[in-house]
């Protein structure tokens, strides 16, 4: 099966990329399924219902979120009938939402994809080492998933590569988001699980994590508020990552970088 994650979208300049360029992707890299961390699209703050409805439309199959969830209010209204958007699975009993959702393929294949929340550096919520844990021994992979992706959203390396060891050869794929960063370990795990630390984002990366420069630089400076940030809008670079895996035990075969546009060296799976 052929996955692709991509990290964290930031704005118009980061929506605008992953339109243009997913359609093509999904046929030259014949892909099943699409997943796209989604909190910071709308004006780099939360997700609206509308710019959601435009990712589906270009080829996203589910959009995960993170601390940014429920920036935008609608979203706590129309989440429970979008069953595609997830919010991390260890929030509270009773939060808006679900924490996974299976994409059932034509073939009848099924994909389980989840969004955990890490605790270090990040709002106080529930153990996402036990939640998932207590979510997985209902679902087995290469049993009643033929895939199972996991985004970690989460501030710190070590909390992330944690996840991934605590998860080896139970998931497809375990992939950080949050930092907006890519980074370049991404490597498949001795149990057979595709990690990355952080897919890093689709937006404009001649910015401060995806906001605009100047602003940005005044709080650092300066030690004052300052202005609302507000998402950089110069060209784009897609960033993500791409994972084939085995159809019978579901576990990874192959892993590579995505990076597309924008400021960033380029790198592009060759099939």
């Amino acid at each position: 099966m052929r996955l692709l994650f991509l990290g964290d979208i930031v704005g118009r300049a980061g929506r605008e990329a992953v339109m243009a360029r997913l359609p093509e992707w999904r046929e030259t890299l014949k892909l099943d399924v699409v997943v796209v961390n989604g909190e910071n699209a709308s004006h780099g703050f939360g997700l609206s219902t509308a710019i959601a409805t435009d990712l589906f439309k270009a080829g996203v199959d589910v959009i995960t979120l993170g601390n940014h969830a429920w920036d935008k209010k609608e979203l706590l209204r129309d989440i429970n009938s979008e069953p595609r958007i997830i919010r991390p699975l260890n929030f509270p009993p009773g939060t808006p939402g679900q924490g996974a959702y299976v994409i059932v393929l034509p073939n009848g294949r099924k994909v389980l994809v989840i969004n955990v929340m890490g605790r270090l550096f990040m709002d106080p919520l529930d153990d996402p080492f036990r939640a998932v844990s207590e979510f997985l021994s209902r679902h087995k992979l290469g049993m009643t998933a033929h895939a199972i992706i996991v985004d970690l959203h989460a501030e710190t390396g070590s909390e992330k590569m944690a996840f991934g060891h605590f998860l080896d050869g139970k998931v497809s794929l375990v992939v950080g988001t949050h930092t907006h960063v890519p980074t370049a370990d991404y490597r498949i795990l001795s149990k057979g699980t595709a990690y990355q630390t952080d897919a890093g984002m689709c937006g404009d990366y001649d910015s401060v994590i995806g906001m605009g420069k100047e602003a940005s630089l005044y709080r650092f400076v300066r030690k004052l508020p300052g202005e609302r940030l507000q998402p950089a809008e110069g060209d784009a670079t897609v960033c993500g990552v791409f994972v084939e895996t085995d159809d019978v035990t579901g576990l990874a075969k192959r892993i590579e970088a995505v990076r597309a546009g924008g400021h960033l060296n380029p790198s592009f799976p060759v099939l």
